[in-house]
């Protein structure tokens, strides 16, 4: 239902229906099947939750080798304690690019209900439980790997541009990790010249194929 019934998912996100209105009227848009499926109609790519958690190992294992730099300490040390290499990498992905996580996370104690979010302190853009546009739309996500992919399938399934707090990092998982990889969501300045991807993105790319190709 959620394949046939696409065109008007789309006719009613891009016509600016709000949030908490499309909660109600697909309610599935928002757990990861629904989101996968929409995404993988919308762009042709397909989301595999394992390929993902592999890359994310790779670039964690990347970093942790060749990043002994103090602003990574405190992760590289929450690191040997756990072995979920996906909930580490958007945090050391951050800090690598020196990207604001704030905007990605907005923190709460583990036992906090949505119903408890004040969320008006909320960033617009999606975060993890997961909400868009200060509207909690999914609080019972169990496995980062599926918050990763329904925080970021959002910026496309409902026209979100990657905020310039987190362009890098937020462009680094569209070419490596999920795609598509042509064009960009990052808001530009017009005053600038702005090539099709990030310097700072293509150069930690090719760090981690030279770093694989040498082990």
């Amino acid at each position: 239902m959620m394949r046939v019934t696409f065109i008007t998912q789309r006719q009613d996100i891009i016509s600016g229906t709000e949030t908490s209105d499309l909660m109600k009227e697909w309610p599935y848009l928002f757990e990861i099947t629904g989101m996968k499926i929409h995404f993988e109609e919308l762009t042709g790519m397909d989301v595999d939750e394992n390929n993902i958690a592999n890359k994310c190992a790779r670039v964690v294992s990347f970093l942790k080798h060749n990043d002994k730099t103090e602003r990574m300490a405190a992760i590289f040390r929450e690191m040997e304690t756990s072995s979920k290499n996906v909930a580490v990498f958007l945090p050391l992905l951050l800090k690598y690019f020196n990207e604001e996580e704030d905007q990605m996370f907005f923190k709460v104690d583990q036992t906090t209900l949505p119903s408890e979010v004040d969320c008006t302190k909320l960033p617009s853009t999606p975060c993890y439980m997961l909400s868009v546009d200060q509207t909690i739309v999914n609080g019972r996500i169990t496995v980062f790997s599926k918050a990763l992919i329904l925080m970021f399938g959002s910026y496309y399934c409902m026209n979100i541009s990657y905020p310039a707090g987190q362009a890098a990092t937020l462009e680094f998982l569209q070419r490596v990790k999920i795609n598509p990889d042509k064009g960009s969501k990052v808001v530009r300045n017009t005053s600038k010249t702005h090539l099709a991807v990030s310097p700072k993105v293509l150069t930690l790319i090719t760090k981690i194929a030279d770093y694989e190709w040498r082990a």
